[in-house]
């Protein structure tokens, strides 16, 4: 009886651990802080947003190459900051887009905690930034990445776009969850439930997705489960020997963003 105590106690422990310190296992933001020179070199504007909150959130903006361009709304992983994707990147800004990478609370030296809510809030309060420099909604994509498709998902249900990008995608937090913790009610324990798969159908604007097939942080399948319950038009786009942050080391990647994006969100004429 005291063996089989100690491991209830032992795990209600291990339960209660990973209940408390989820926000920081799902948002790990470091303290390194985005390299302005590298951001000077690519033509990059910091740009700031101050919050219903009071917080006073900086961000990358490359404007695009004219004044019919698309701009890409870019909402990265939960890791590094925005300086880490412009290199990925450089091929979308060489085509002319324009990319708008949102900083989140607690990334890249910006104030606050994330969560749902708040990460919500801000990027809602960004596309209003994007539109008051005159990027209209045709010209408007947005692009997630791992956990920024959630959000990405998110403000495609809310705001008119012209299309939507989603890089290592997932069905919802709570799904990634209890597949990496399958010895814990992890799905009944997540606060910020990015919950994609309740929202993706609602989505009315072309879709590509793409997912790597060794990716072993967000397994393919969570992305093809996605991909199904979404609408038409969509295309998906799986990389044989993708892991979950190499993508764009794979030249057929770039090629379909570029591709995707120039025909569906370049207004025509």
């Amino acid at each position: 009886m005291k063996f089989i105590a100690a491991v209830v106690g032992g795990y209600l422990i291990v339960l209660g651990a990973v209940f408390a310190m989820q926000r920081s296992l799902l948002y790990p933001a470091g303290k390194a802080i985005p390299d302005t020179a590298l951001a000077a070199a690519a033509g990059i504007r910091i740009i700031t947003t101050r919050t219903a909150d009071g917080l006073e959130l900086t961000h990358w903006y490359r404007p695009p190459a004219d004044d019919q361009a698309p701009v890409l709304v870019v909402f990265h992983g939960n890791a590094g900051h925005v300086g880490d994707r412009v290199p990925k990147l450089t091929e979308l800004m060489r085509a002319g887009f324009g990319l708008l990478l949102a900083g989140y609370r607690s990334y890249g030296g910006n104030p606050g905690r994330p969560s749902e809510d708040g990460l919500s809030a801000d990027a809602r309060l960004l596309l209003d930034w994007l539109a008051g420099q005159g990027v209209s909604p045709e010209r408007t994509v947005l692009y997630g990445e791992s956990l920024g498709t959630g959000i990405a998902v998110k403000m495609a249900t809310e705001r008119p776009a012209a299309a939507v990008i989603l890089e290592a995608p997932y069905t919802s937090v709570a799904d990634v969850a209890q597949a990496q913790y399958w010895f814990l009610p992890a799905r009944w324990l997540v606060l910020d439930t990015w919950d994609s798969i309740s929202r993706i159908a609602q989505i009315d604007m072309p879709l590509l997705l793409m997912h790597g097939l060794r990716d072993r942080t967000i397994p393919s399948r969570f992305g093809q489960y996605l991909f199904e319950a979404a609408v038409d038009p969509k295309q998906i786009v799986l990389v044989e020997d993708g892991e979950h942050t190499d993508l764009y080391d794979f030249p057929e990647v770039p090629r379909q963003v570029i591709d995707f994006v120039r025909a569906h969100a370049t207004p025509p004429g």
